[in-house]
């Protein structure tokens, strides 16, 4: 078996595991009156900063946690975090602050049990590997395993949600990017 074949069955591995229901409860969480804030940090937090780009296109007002023109966070607001162990205090201390304030959560996590997963109003558990060791055992280095995988979890879940809002791919593509 070649490298390519064994990292796709370590990510269908994976996403064999990950619980429709769960993205479905997300699903219910997620909608366009409220406006979407997205936070992660290092890999993970591009797998999310992708995700916001994703709800853009689709019609959502979205904002990502840390840049400069991302307004306060408000009681009835959501917040989408993510990271493998659930721990990463960057993500863990300001969603634990905006669940103190209202604001309601979906955590996407390797590990349900970490103490991001248990702040989830949602809690989406895609369980490969994390540089902690948590998950699906991964020949690929670090986190890359869950990074692939949350990739494809927040995909689908955007394709969920496009269907559910009748955004059609056209819809998607008018608001994609006239700058390149």
């Amino acid at each position: 078996m070649n490298l390519i074949d064994e990292v796709v069955q370590e990510v269908n591995t994976v996403m064999k595991k990950v619980q429709v229901e769960q993205i479905n409860q997300a699903e219910k969480i997620i909608t366009k009156d409220k406006r979407i804030f997205i936070l992660g940090a290092g890999r993970s937090g591009l797998m999310a900063k992708g995700f916001a780009m994703r709800l853009m296109h689709i019609g959502y007002t979205v904002y990502v946690i840390g840049e400069t023109i991302t307004p306060s966070i408000q009681p009835g607001d959501v917040l989408v975090a993510v990271s493998g162990s659930g721990k990463t205090g960057s993500v863990l201390e300001p969603t634990e602050k905006a669940k103190q304030n209202g604001v309601k959560v979906v955590a996407v996590t390797s590990n349900g049990e970490s103490p991001l997963g248990k702040l989830g109003d949602a809690t989406i558990v895609v369980p490969g590997a994390t540089k902690g060791g948590d998950g699906v055992q991964s020949i690929q280095l670090l986190s890359t395993l869950f990074d692939q995988s949350v990739h494809i979890t927040l995909d689908v879940l955007c394709l969920q949600l496009s269907r559910r809002d009748h955004v059609s791919n056209d819809a998607a593509k008018s608001a994609h990017s006239n700058m390149e």
